[in-house]
């Protein structure tokens, strides 16, 4: 901070101001994590300097020597991680990267079809009239049954009826595994492309404790943050199976991406990706999506366990979903609530849910974060009951917010990976 605070004091003592706020608050936003300061420093390199429009070999622009070979690094490291023969490694985020999907594989008009919002999908799925992928394709989206699960079988049915040309497996906001050989089935029972979205899964994957899709998915996607513990960035990753359904889907998707809808890639950012995937590779990060996903279970128990309506009943991945409805509070005030005692997770959508998305009735919290500090079920337990004692007003914010301090104190954000 030697330079920033010389030049811009403004902007340093806000940026200590979040590294405090990280360093004194409990992380449960599902989405968010903890980069390796590994990462920080490759995302905060001249390689941030540079322009590199195109891929590597096949640049616009001189002076590629070592950048081309930063992004080769991070395309091989994936290809290797997830077992695919094609990576694209330049999306800026998660959001372009499903929009370059749709891009080149779809006409304006064709069915695109994901997860509705209030079941657990994601805005770039399809939903309707306010996004890129609803308003220039048809968007025809399935929800979750009753029980808040996704049922298969009605699943092929609406397939068949509607017709996708891409067919979305992927959420944001659902509890369970996903059973991505039955999406292929379906998929393939109407001859449509099946896009795995796993953003909120990598990690997991990863780490054995999530079923992964390439063997069944023809394109997945994945953002570099989350459980994956890398800096803001995604990846398309092509499979063998798309390779076989379309033998031009690699290149395609190379040039929805650039020129289609992206300029110079941000090396940087590509560098950050190619050490978290080195990091992401070893026994330790095994080790460690085991524990995000014990942690999660143990969170879910003790929030049920003292009356907490959690939506399908639990989860088996790292994030849950709370209905507070029978709490009496509105989740957008719990969260604000929560907030107040250091407790940083955010109001969500449940299923069916009869209040609006900027009001709803539950709140989504997760575990990867705090696993990255080092906590275990003791301490899962222990915010749990935290979380209860100020959703039924036992006690008060400032009273938890000690107790969360304490907690912060005794584990640190990691520095090291």
């Amino acid at each position: 901070m030697k330079y920033i605070t010389q030049t811009d004091r403004a902007i340093a003592k806000l940026i200590s101001a979040e590294r405090r706020r990280q360093e004194q608050t409990l992380m449960l936003i599902p989405s968010e994590n903890y980069a390796s300061q590994a990462v920080e420093e490759a995302v905060g390199s001249p390689l941030g300097n540079k322009y590199a429009e195109g891929y590597p070999q096949k640049r616009y622009y001189q002076g590629q020597t070592f950048v081309d070979q930063v992004e080769q690094l991070a395309i091989e490291r994936a290809k290797k991680l997830f077992g695919v023969p094609h990576v694209n490694v330049q999306p800026y985020s998660g959001s372009p990267a499903n929009a370059a999907v749709y891009f080149n594989l779809l006409n304006s008009g064709d069915v695109v079809m994901g997860l509705t919002l209030s079941s657990g999908g994601h805005l770039t799925h399809g939903h309707p009239k306010i996004t890129f992928s609803g308003k220039f394709f048809t968007s025809i989206q399935y929800e979750v049954g009753k029980d808040g699960v996704i049922d298969y079988d009605q699943l092929a049915k609406f397939v068949k009826k509607h017709k996708p040309k891409i067919l979305v497996a992927g959420t944001t906001a659902y509890p369970r595994v996903l059973n991505f050989k039955r999406f292929g089935e379906i998929a393939g029972s109407v001859g449509a492309y099946l896009l795995a979205d796993i953003s909120h899964i990598a990690g997991l994957i990863i780490a054995g404790v999530h079923p992964s899709p390439t063997a069944f998915a023809h394109v997945v996607m994945t953002t570099t943050h989350k459980t994956l513990r890398g800096p803001r960035g995604a990846m398309i990753l092509v499979t063998s199976r798309g390779l076989k359904k379309d033998k031009d889907l690699a290149s395609k998707i190379d040039k929805a991406v650039f020129p289609g809808l992206q300029g110079g890639p941000h090396i940087n950012t590509i560098a950050g990706i190619a050490v978290a995937l080195t990091e992401a590779s070893t026994a330790r990060f095994k080790k460690y999506g085991q524990q995000i996903v014990k942690n999660a279970k143990a969170l879910a128990q003790t929030l049920m366990i003292n009356g907490v309506n959690l939506t399908t009943g639990g989860t088996d991945n790292h994030l849950m979903v709370a209905d507070l409805r029978s709490l009496n509070i509105k989740g957008k005030d719990a969260a604000i609530l929560l907030e107040k005692a250091g407790i940083v997770l955010n109001y969500n959508t449940v299923p069916f849910d009869p209040n609006p998305p900027f009001n709803p009735s539950g709140i989504r919290l997760g575990t990867p974060a705090v696993t990255s500090r080092g906590m275990k079920e003791k301490e899962m337990k222990k915010i749990g009951e935290l979380i209860v004692t100020i959703l039924k007003k036992k006690l008060t914010a400032a009273e938890v917010l000690k107790e969360v301090r304490q907690l912060c104190r005794r584990f640190h954000i990691p520095k090291a990976y």
